[in-house]
């Protein structure tokens, strides 16, 4: 939930530049001045805005600020245009690890496809909304006091889109707009049976990375003692051993890899893996050896190797909706 505490990576996607300080300025200032990553994203812009938009997000601290990239033909398909979309909407929010996205976007197309995105990923979606366009529904509201002139600044970056006074904004109808120290936000409720799973926090991440750490020690270990061991049957001898400890490492490296879609949790089992197996292969001072020369010890050295390299190397796959 926006403004719930520090590790708050917040995704906010507007139209057009101007907007996000418009609609939400008040509270991308408050997160970055809490020094909590914020990422914009917008439909489209013209030189013109990127210039502008610049400058109002430096106003308000922010560093990172992106736009949709959809295909420009001249007869585009609907569906395709709605799917590259929703993808770069998705890769957005994955990269950022948000852990909300604010929509303050009033393009159908745009606002649908962040919305699925963000609903594919669990991510927990809020609407910025005035109280009078949502009157009798229970919105969240935001006090952006403390940081309002950050937010008055940003605002002067458009002249061409407003007049800024002391408290309000005119537009070219002639209509005010009022900037207060409240911004108000509509959480949108998920889907029946949608449960949303919010990216890990740090402290998560680092246990997480520690016990996969102790997991690939251990599997090395155990591995390395087992693959050796054979069975018999008849003239067939079967390295029993070696596909056990090989299966029980795949399975590993690709349950963590699932079970977290974190390549950080998949990297400390491979290094605890692959040190140990290091180790072991190494002739004691008695001058014993693990690992002994031959087919099952040259597999057991490389194939977990190539294992956690394929793991690591394949790319994350969208979730189904």
């Amino acid at each position: 939930m926006i403004m719930s505490g520090s590790e708050e990576r917040v995704v906010f996607v507007h139209d057009r530049p101007g907007d996000d300080v418009l609609q939400a300025g008040g509270t991308i200032a408050r997160l970055r001045a809490d020094d909590a990553p914020v990422v914009v994203l917008f439909g489209a812009m013209t030189p013109a805005e990127a210039a502008a938009g610049a400058a109002g997000l430096a106003e308000l601290g922010v560093t990172e600020a992106r736009m949709l990239s959809v295909d420009s033909d001249p007869d585009p398909d609907p569906v395709n245009d709605a799917g590259e979309r929703e993808r770069h909407c998705r890769e957005t929010f994955i990269r950022a690890r948000a852990t909300a996205v604010v929509i303050g976007a009033t393009d159908d197309a745009l606002l649908t496809s962040a919305t699925r995105a963000a609903a594919d990923l669990g991510v927990p979606v809020f609407l910025a909304r005035r109280v009078t366009q949502e009157a009798g529904r229970r919105l969240i509201a935001i006090d952006v006091g403390d940081v309002l002139e950050h937010k008055r600044r940003a605002l002067g970056a458009y002249p061409e889109r407003w007049t800024v006074t002391d408290g309000a904004i005119g537009l070219p109808d002639g209509t005010l707009l009022a900037v207060t120290g409240t911004e108000t936000f509509l959480r949108q409720e998920p889907e029946a049976g949608q449960v949303p799973q919010l990216p890990p926090t740090a402290g998560a991440r680092l246990v997480t990375t520690a016990v996969a750490l102790v997991l690939g020690v251990a599997f090395g270990l155990l591995g390395t003692i087992a693959h050796q061991g054979v069975v018999v049957l008849g003239p067939v001898i079967v390295p029993i051993g070696l596909v056990l400890a090989l299966l029980a490492v795949t399975a590993l490296l690709v349950g963590l890899r699932l079970v977290f879609g974190d390549r950080m949790a998949v990297l400390s089992a491979a290094i605890g893996l692959l040190g140990t197996i290091f180790l072991l292969s190494l002739r004691s001072a008695g001058g014993s050896v693990l690992i002994p020369a031959g087919l099952p010890g040259t597999l057991w050295t490389i194939a977990p190797t190539l294992v956690a390299t394929l793991v690591l190397a394949w790319p994350n796959l969208p979730a189904k909706r």
